[in-house]
């Protein structure tokens, strides 16, 4: 049996991704990063809480220590780091925080791999936010295109991205970068534009508001399904050598697509959507489309979800939840 540490498990990607290993067969470890609230930390993985109960351990990706512990200890065949700060417009207000998780925290997980675990094979969670406003001719972004990142956040995921190429051809560890195109689910923070409009849309529906705000409603985004993504993950870690990858679907939609086809869905007028400065980046990144041949050639993945799939997803889970 294959073992598997995921920073961040209790995120959208982690939950998902344990939810995946389960099925194939691995003992999943995961860090859960404490907060107050206990109640809120496991939400996402309710369904299978008691399959992991035992395995869950608190850490940080900021304190060497924590994570030297369980790493040494649990010497898994797997390290899948999905844990930071990730948002991009909250990565302006809180940038050194963002900047500490994101590198400092990918850093203490390679040097952990290196003294205590060498043979583990480690996933750094890198973003397409690093290329910025970067893009190639024919309008996509790939491995080799220039990257130019507009963001803190998107800096920091640089650094990690880059760290973790050094620590490959220096040290021969096993570690591989998936740079993974906006992804969504139901398991999305509702501060993300996505969600966000799926569920405001349901409680104008219902009700129980009145109009949707939103920044940017010509940014352009390549948009898939957080299931289809993280058994990407699990690819690129069972591939036999250590690479760069990115993930996408190769098709991109403006957040004001999204909003005319869950408004549409849901018969509401237009007019319900606004507009606000304060919803606006100071650097704003336009487009983002992936190139993901390289993975599926090396790989066979590809997405399994349609975009449109994908938020009707969103909104079947709204219109089930939203009264509770």
């Amino acid at each position: 049996m294959k073992t598997a540490l995921i920073t961040g498990i209790n995120g959208q990607d982690g939950s998902y991704l344990c939810e995946h290993l389960l099925q194939e067969g691995y003992k999943v470890y995961g860090i859960l990063k404490r907060n107050s609230v206990t109640e809120n930390q496991t939400f996402r993985i309710n369904s299978i809480f008691d399959e992991i109960a035992d395995n869950l351990e608190y850490a940080d990706l900021t304190d060497m220590p924590s994570l030297l512990r369980l790493i040494s200890t649990i010497k898994p065949d797997h390290l899948y780091n999905l844990g930071a700060q990730s948002h991009v417009q909250i990565s302006f207000n809180q940038p050194v925080y963002t900047s500490k998780t994101i590198s400092e925290g990918t850093i203490n997980l390679l040097e952990c791999i290196k003294s205590s675990s060498p043979k583990t094979k480690f996933y750094q969670a890198s973003s397409s936010e690093m290329f910025g406003n970067s893009i190639e001719k024919d309008g996509f972004q790939r491995e080799s295109t220039p990257m130019i990142p507009v963001s803190p956040y998107g800096s920091a995921k640089l650094f990690a991205y880059n760290i973790v190429r050094i620590y490959r051809k220096s040290y021969k560890i096993f570690a591989s970068n998936g740079i993974l195109f906006n992804h969504e689910s139901p398991r999305r923070g509702i501060n993300f534009v996505t969600n966000k409009i799926a569920r405001e849309a349901v409680m104008i529906k219902n009700g129980l508001s009145d109009k949707l705000v939103l920044g940017n409603l010509q940014a352009k985004r390549d948009w898939g399904h957080a299931k289809d993504y993280v058994r990407a993950m699990e690819m690129i870690l069972n591939h036999k050598e250590p690479d760069d990858f990115v993930c996408a679907t190769g098709q991109t939609h403006s957040v004001q697509d999204f909003c005319d086809y869950v408004f549409k869905k849901l018969n509401i007028p237009m007019n319900k959507i606004e507009t606000s400065s304060k919803y606006l980046r100071p650097y704003e990144l336009e487009e983002l489309k992936g190139d993901f041949s390289k993975l599926k050639n090396a790989t066979g993945w590809k997405p399994e979800y349609t975009f449109h799939e994908m938020i009707d997803e969103m909104i079947e889970h709204w219109e089930k939840n939203i009264s509770k």
